[in-house]
Order: structure tokens, then sequence, then C-alpha cells
């Protein structure tokens, strides 16, 4: 009676710590699966996010790089263009210096000589009719004027030298209007040329640093872009890392509760052979223990173990038919129950049988 209680206890004892593990282990699984659903949808948003955060800094890096091929594309549009002005400009300016020039030699020239008709003089006038700018009208009264073709070495007349100083003084006034005009216009030439340079610079600046920021603007997005796919391809990783954890954890659930129900089934089972146990050798030391009257056993064993009335029955003393029919009773207690401790009884019951 002592070791089934004793190991009845023990099973429960048993029992109670494996019931804790599987509450504590089927609590803390049931929180790592919650965990795992709820990190599971943060990566499932962080990876959309992501995905949306690099689709948007693609079309952005695209637009830097329409932009950036604009830009070039107009700046050097811009520098061939000045290149051009800048060319014209130079033909344009030589002219007018060269054409300035001449006109002031031959002015000085004809002033000097204005009562001769020095060859020095033929030849500077000459070189002003040569020159791109001068007017085809200029160039007629040049030539006209040079037509003129004294004998050389004669002295001239009065009246030929009269005539002659009147023609050369015309002359010299529409060299000077020239002059004027010619010097008028390159200046008006030089400040055009200026504020061209000035436009063509403030352009090249303000395309530069458009350039400069939009080639900063694409590197800092093309970095964040990859930071962003590098986050994306993280996220992956741990929810396949995370789903693959939880799948485990929710069989492991599974197994657990369907373990753990079967293990607290066979304890309620064993629980109750061991209860039955416990009452089948109770009776038995009751039995055992009462008077060798006749009429104990129809009071204390059950009707079932009464069947029978062998003459090898009643020919045992009353204390030894107590003793067998106990035994019977515990024997098939034992197989009904199959239970050890029932057959250790029977055990030490045929023995102080035998001893008797």
């Amino acid at each position: 009676m002592a070791k089934g209680k004793e190991e009845k206890h023990k099973e429960q004892v048993q029992f109670a710590a494996y019931k804790q593990f599987c509450d504590d282990t089927a609590v803390e699984k049931k929180r790592a699966i919650a965990e795992a659903d709820e990190k599971i949808e943060i990566l499932k948003a962080d990876i959309e996010k992501y995905t949306d955060d690099a689709e948007k800094l693609a079309k952005e890096i695209a637009g830097h790089d329409d932009d950036l091929a604009a830009w070039t594309g107009d700046k050097k549009a811009a520098t061939k263009v000045r290149k051009m002005q800048k060319a014209d400009y130079d033909e344009m300016h030589t002219d007018y210096s060269e054409s300035i020039d001449a006109l002031e030699r031959a002015i000085a020239v004809l002033k000097k000589q204005a009562h001769t008709r020095k060859q020095a003089s033929f030849s500077q006038v000459s070189a002003v009719a040569k020159l791109n700018l001068i007017p085809e009208e200029a160039k007629k009264t040049i030539n006209a004027f040079l037509q003129q073709d004294p004998d050389e070495g004669l002295a001239v007349s009065a009246p030929e030298a009269a005539g002659y100083e009147f023609q050369s003084q015309g002359v010299i006034e529409m060299f000077e209007k020239l002059l004027d005009k010619f010097i008028e216009e390159r200046t008006v030439l030089e400040k055009e040329e200026m504020n061209s340079k000035q436009a063509f610079e403030m352009l090249v600046q303000d395309l530069t640093a458009q350039i400069d920021q939009a080639k900063q603007d694409r590197t800092e997005k093309a970095e964040t872009k990859a930071k962003k796919l590098q986050a994306k391809a993280d996220a992956k990783g741990d929810l396949k890392d995370t789903t693959t954890t939880k799948q485990a954890d929710k069989k492991y659930l599974a197994d657990l509760v369907a373990t753990c129900e079967q293990k607290a089934t066979d304890f309620e089972s064993r629980q109750q052979l061991r209860t039955e146990e416990l009452e089948a050798i109770a009776k038995a030391i009751e039995i055992v223990s009462s008077g060798a009257v006749k009429g104990n056993a129809e009071k204390h064993l059950p009707s079932a173990f009464l069947e029978g009335n062998s003459l090898s029955a009643l020919r045992m003393d009353t204390q030894s038919q107590m003793r067998a029919k106990a035994g019977m009773f515990l024997k098939q207690r034992a197989r009904e129950l199959q239970s050890r401790l029932s057959l250790q009884w029977l055990f030490v019951l045929r023995q102080i049988h035998s001893a008797k």
C-alpha cells in the first residue's frame, strides 16, 4: 500500500513538472508565433515601401539624366555659338580697325599733300578703296579721284592746283565721315561683343551650376536607391527566415499539444489504475486482517469470488480458506488492472499461505 501510494505520488509530481513544461513551452511558442506574425507584417510593409522608394528614386534619377543630357547639350551648343560669334566679331573688328587705320593714314596724307599729287598720297587713297567696309559709292569717288593723271614733273598751274585741292578736300571730308562712322560702328560692335560674352559666361555659369547640382543629386539618389534595394533584400531574407521559424514553431506547438494531451490522457489512466490498485490492496488487507470466522468471505468478498465448492476448499481451515480467496481476488484484480503491485501482493500472500 505504501509503495503504491509513493509511486502514485511520484507520478503526480512528474506529471505536474511535465505539465508545467507543456504549459510554459506552449505559452512561449504562442508568443513567438504572435511576434513572428507581427514581424512578418512589418517586413512585408517594409519591403513594399523599399520597392516604392526604389522605383521613385529610379524615376528621379532618370529625370536627372535627362536634365544632364539637355543641359550638357545646351552648354556645348552655347559654346559652339559663342565661338562662331567670337570669330565673326574678330573678323569684323579687324575689318573696322584696318579700315579706320587706313582712313586715318589717307586723311593725314591727303591733308599734308593737298597741293601736290605725289605717288604716296595716291597709294594711301588706293588702299582705302580696297577695304571691304568702304561703300560702293565711296569707292567710285575714290577711283574717279585716282584717275587724274597730269604730266609728272610739270608744275601745276594755279587753276589745276585749285581744282586738285578742291577734289582732295572732298575726298578728305568723305574719308572723315567714313572714319567717324567706322569708329562708331566698331564701338557698337565692341559693346555687343562684351554683352554677348557676359551673357555667354552667365549662361555657362548657370548651366554648370545646374549640371553640378544635378550630378550631386543623382549620385545621392543612386546611393540611396542602392541602400533601399539592399534593405529590401535584407528584409526579404529576414522574412524568409521568420516565416520558416514560424512554421517550425507552429509544427512544434502542434506536436507538443498533441503529445501533452496524450501524456495527460495516459496519466489519468495510470492514476485511475493506481487508485483501483490501492483499493484492491486495501480490500485484501482488510480480508487478511479479519477474524477467521465463517461468513467473513460472504461479508468482505464479492459474490463472484465465492463460486465453486470443491472438496479441496472444504478441507481448508477457515484461515487458509480466507487467504486463498483473498489471493484469488488479488489475482483477478491484477489481471483486470494489469497491476504490478497487485501481482506483488499476490506473491506475498502466497508466501504467507505457504508458511502457514
